[in-house]
């Protein structure tokens, strides 16, 4: 299945969005349900995301602040129920074992190399566009603070994938139902088209829009 078909948030962004919808199951049966979709075509980009932050230079902080952010859970180190890059290897490890049941000889190559100068520096203009807002209301919440995700957005989508890291700043702001302009809508969905999106990536009806001079 093509991705543009994938009319969900897909990937690690979109696991983030399932493992905050429901309490009923373990974080690892969300994993293996979420593989499962669309009768597998969930599993390659989800495998894809993982393999990309578990085999990137990032500090395992990082992925841990982020994965927090995404999903609106308090940052705190001494307390995280697993090590990031544990927890990207089960998603992994589920992941092939879903496409194998598939493609009994599923090759488990590293993905493509990301090299696109124009849409890594598309997003961190929109990161650095909200950062303030973004820092404040993350990292000051009274409930689920966590901090640093500026900074650690900025990371992804300068040393993992832009796309990547688009979807996860796309998920935060939903997440914590940040604020945006009509014009900053616009640029999103426009983002969105050059990473190949389904529409209902971006626009799932989560967006907070605040009409306001730009």
């Amino acid at each position: 299945m093509d991705r543009k078909d994938i009319w969900i948030d897909f990937g690690f962004s979109g696991l983030t969005k399932w493992y905050g919808s429901t309490f009923e199951f373990t974080p690892l049966e969300m994993v293996v349900d979420a593989a499962d979709w669309g009768e597998g075509a969930y599993a390659p980009t989800l495998r894809e995301d993982a393999v990309r932050l578990l085999e990137s230079p990032l500090p395992t902080r990082v992925i841990d602040i982020l994965w927090c952010a995404a999903v609106r859970s308090k940052f705190v180190p001494d307390e995280r129920w697993m090590d990031g890059r544990d927890w990207l290897r089960q998603i992994v490890d589920v992941c092939e074992e879903r496409i194998r049941r598939d493609e009994p000889r599923f090759d488990a190559l590293p993905p493509a190399p990301v090299c696109d100068p124009e849409l890594r520096d598309a997003v961190l203009a929109e990161v650095r566009a909200i950062a303030t807002v973004l820092e404040h209301t993350t990292a000051d919440h009274p409930y689920y603070g966590v901090p640093e995700v500026v900074p650690s957005l900025e990371q992804v989508v300068t040393e993992v994938d832009p796309d990547l890291g688009f979807r996860l700043f796309l998920r935060v702001l939903k997440a914590y139902l940040i604020p945006i302009s009509e014009s900053q809508h616009l640029r999103y969905r426009e983002l969105g088209e050059r990473f190949g999106y389904n529409e209902f990536v971006v626009d799932d009806g989560t967006l907070q829009f605040m009409p306001r001079a730009d």
